[in-house]
């Protein structure tokens, strides 16, 4: 898989099937980074998206050998390098 993400601008929304990057930055508000990191989407943790819904439905993220399906709103507060 090929990383993209090279500034610390790029989202996890970002990123296309079968690229990857490393979470930076959990953002939003308290109860969402908590849920987030929770599900082990954490600073340091690296991230691979296998498959993107048509018309702006959740993504399927591999989160070392776990799949999480996770929201585009979701998504878009995760910062990646």
């Amino acid at each position: 898989m090929k990383a993209r993400c090279t500034e610390s601008n790029h989202t996890l929304a970002d990123l296309l099937p079968g690229e990857t990057g490393t979470i930076v930055e959990v953002r939003g508000e308290p109860e969402l980074r908590t849920r987030i990191q929770s599900v082990g989407l954490r600073p340091g943790r690296r991230v691979a998206v296998v498959r993107r819904s048509r018309f702006g439905g959740p993504l399927q993220v591999r989160l070392g050998t776990s799949d999480l399906i996770i929201r585009p709103q979701q998504a878009a507060q995760i910062v990646l390098a």
